[in-house]
C-alpha cells in the first residue's frame, strides 16, 4: 500500500542486543510511495516528530542531539544544538508553533524558540535517582496542559514523572504516589535495578486530553495510571479488565477527537506480541483496535493531525510497521527494509 501521508520511523539499538549489527537512524516513506528511504543513517534515533502545524518540519531525536528536516523528511541536518546527547522526546507548544521542547538522556530538557533551528539547555530538573539501571534515565514523553501552556509533564524511564509550571525552567517530582502504589504486591517489579519500585517508575508515555484537561494518563510497565490532582496521587486504570496484556508503551490522544485515546500494550519491553487498544470515552473503557499480528513489542503509535482514519503502529523487532487508512477496518503491512535495528518511534504527517 502506498502511504496516505508521509511516514517516519526512528530506529536504534537495544541495550540487550548491542552486539547485533543493524541499520539505525531515520527512515522516510513519502505519501503516494510504497518504499522506505534511509534518510538519516548515521545516528541512532529514538524519537521522530512531525510539526503539528507545519508538516514540512520534522524533528529527529538522535544519539547526537536534534536533527531537523525542512523538506518533509527528504533530508535531515543537525540543528544548532549545544550538546552531544541522546534525545528521546519532543513537544511543540500548542499556543506558539515556534516553541519546541526536547527531552534527553541523562535527564535534561532543551528549548527552541525558532521551530527547532537552534536550541538552549534549560536548568537541571534535579530529579533524584531512584533506580540503578544499566542505562541513564530518559525523558521518554512530554505532555502539555491544554489550557495552561506553561504546565508540562514528563514521563521518565526509569524515574517516574516530573512536572513544570513555568515552561520547563523548573520541575517538581510527581512520583511519590507511584512509589506508594508499587508497595502493592501485584505492582512490584524488579528486573535489572535495585528496587521493586522499578516497574511503577518505568515511565514510557504520558498524555492529556483537552476533553479532560486535569487528568494526566501515564503508561508504565505495570499498565496505565491516572492523576487528577497534578501528580499528587495516582490511580490504577485497571487495564486488565479489557486486555490480557498490560505493559504500557505508548499512549496518544486523537488530534481530531479529544475523547479518543490509543494505547500500545504488550507483554514486556522485549516480547513477541502486542496490541493497539482504543478508548472513545477518555480512557474509561478500552477495546482492541488493530487487526494484525506483531512479532515484537509495539513501541509507538502514529496519528495523523487531520485525518482520524489514519493510524500506524511500529513494532520493536524486524522493522514491523502496520497502518490503516480507513479507521481500522483494514490494515496493511509496511515494514522497513530487512536488517534494521529496533523501531523506537513512528510519526506521520
Amino acid at each position: 500500500m502506498a502511504s496516505a501521508s508521509n511516514l517516519y520511523a526512528g530506529t536504534a539499538g537495544y541495550v540487550g542486543r548491542a552486539d547485533q549489527k543493524g541499520l539505525v537512524g531515520v527512515f522516510s516513506r513519502q505519501a503516494g510511495e510504497d518504499r522506505w528511504v534511509h534518510v538519516q543513517p548515521e545516528h541512532e534515533t529514538f524519537a521522530v516528530n512531525v510539526h503539528p502545524t507545519d508538516p514540512s518540519v520534522v524533528f529527529a531525536g538522535t544519539s547526537d542531539g536534534v536533527y531537523r528536516s525542512t523538506d518533509s523528511g527528504r533530508s535531515f541536518k543537525r540543528a544548532a544544538f549545544p550538546d552531544k546527547t541522546q534525545i528521546w522526546s519532543f513537544l511543540v507548544d500548542a499556543t506558539n508553533p515556534d516553541l519546541v521542547y526536547a527531552g534527553a538522556s541523562p535527564i535534561a530538557m532543551y528549548r527552541s524558540d525558532d521551530r527547532g533551528e537552534s536550541w538552549r539547555k534549560l536548568p537541571d530538573p534535579g530529579m533524584p535517582d531512584r533506580a540503578v539501571m544499566p542505562f541513564a534515565c530518559r525523558v521518554m514523553r512530554l505532555a502539555q496542559h491544554p489550557s495552561q501552556p506553561g504546565t508540562l509533564y514528563a514521563a521518565l524511564e526509569v524515574n517516574g514523572v516530573m512536572k513544570s509550571t513555568d515552561g520547563g525552567e523548573s520541575w517538581t517530582d510527581c512520583s511519590a504516589g507511584l512509589i506508594q502504589l508499587a508497595q502493592q504486591p501485584h505492582l512490584k517489579s524488579k528486573l535489572v535495578s535495585n528496587t521493586y519500585n522499578e516497574g511503577m517508575l518505568d515511565g514510557h508515555a504520558i498524555a492529556i486530553s483537552p476533553a479532560d484537561p486535569n487528568a494526566v494518563i501515564l503508561a508504565v510497565r505495570m499498565g496505565l495510571f491516572r492523576t487528577d490532582d497534578g501528580g499528587a496521587s495516582w490511580q490504577d486504570m485497571e487495564l486488565g479488565r479489557f486486555s490480557n496484556t498490560t505493559y504500557g508503551r505508548d499512549i496518544k490522544v486523537s488530534p481530531t477527537d479529544p475523547n479518543t485515546l490509543y494505547a500500545a500494550l504488550s507483554v514486556a519491553a522485549a516480547s513477541k506480541e502486542g496490541a493497539l487498544y482504543r478508548s472513545t470515552d477518555k480512557g474509561e473503557t478500552w477495546s482492541r483496535f488493530d487487526k494484525v499480528k506483531v512479532h515484537g513489542t509495539i513501541m509507538s503509535v502514529a496519528l495523523h493531525q487531520k485525518d482520524p482514519n489514519q493510524v500506524y503502529l511500529g513494532s520493536r523487532y524486524d522493522g514491523e510497521i502496520f497502518g490503516t487508512t480507513d479507521g481500522g477496518d483494514t490494515w496493511t503491512e509496511m515494514s522497513l527494509p530487512h536488517g534494521v535495528k529496533d523501531i523506537y518511534s513512528l510519526a506521520c504527517g
